[in-house]
Formats: structure tokens, sequence, C-alpha cells
């Protein structure tokens, strides 16, 4: 029969970089959002809401899904950190501040899973005033 080679992707890929292979790296997309509040004063003003997934060379998915529940707490504890700075305040997209927060992010799934993570990608990002 005819076997093609990629399974489908729900979520589009985003372009390969410059000298990158874009088929072998694999795509893994963190089950549950991430749900942080927003607190000034002591009152919640807002709540942001994110996806992530995580780039990781080929072969180790498996590591990410048992890494599941460590990794969203130390995810959320970045963005917990981030929000406290006022990450997610004003301009929050920011491109500074993005980067911040991947960079971050980045650090911290290296720390759980080693050099097999090349990227966490910030899929969905809304921010929800109260």
């Amino acid at each position: 029969g005819d076997q093609t080679e990629h399974e489908t992707e729900t979520a589009t890929e985003p372009e390969p970089a410059e000298g990158e292979e874009a088929a072998t790296n694999e795509y893994v997309k963190l089950a549950n959002q991430f749900v942080v509040s927003v607190v000034q004063d002591e009152e919640i003003v807002a709540l942001v809401v994110m996806s992530l997934s995580i780039e990781i060379l080929p072969g180790n998915t498996e590591p990410v899904y048992r890494q599941e529940p460590k990794l969203r707490d130390a995810f959320l504890q970045v963005m917990f950190n981030h929000a406290n700075i006022g990450g997610f305040d004003g301009a929050f997209t920011d491109s500074n501040k993005m980067t911040l927060l991947r960079d971050a992010l980045l650090e911290t799934a290296r720390r759980q899973l080693g050099e097999a993570v090349v990227n966490v990608l910030i899929q969905d990002f809304v921010r929800q005033d109260l």
C-alpha cells in the first residue's frame, strides 16, 4: 500500500529555520492549558491562558509524557514568576516580554528533559481581564 511517511498533525508546524530539517523534530502538545492569575494589590485582575508544545529531537516523546506532571509544575512556576514581575501587564505580547518567557520555559524544559528539548512553543495565549 501507499504509506506516507508523515503522520498528520493537527497543529500547524512552524516554518523550519534556515538549514534545519523540518521533518526530524517531534512536537508534543501538553494536554491541558495553563491558567495563571495576574494579581495586582492582592486582587486577581486577569487570567492568562496558555497552551504549550515542546519541540524535541526525534524519539523523545515518551520522556516528555512521563515527565509531564513535573513539567507542568515547573512551567507554572515560571509563569507565576513572569506574572509577578509584571510580564503579563500592559503590552504583554511585547516581543521582549515574550522572549523572556519563552527563554525561561525553554530553560525549565531542558532542566527537566535535558538537551533533547529544541524549543518550547507558545500555541495559544489569551489574557482575560476580570
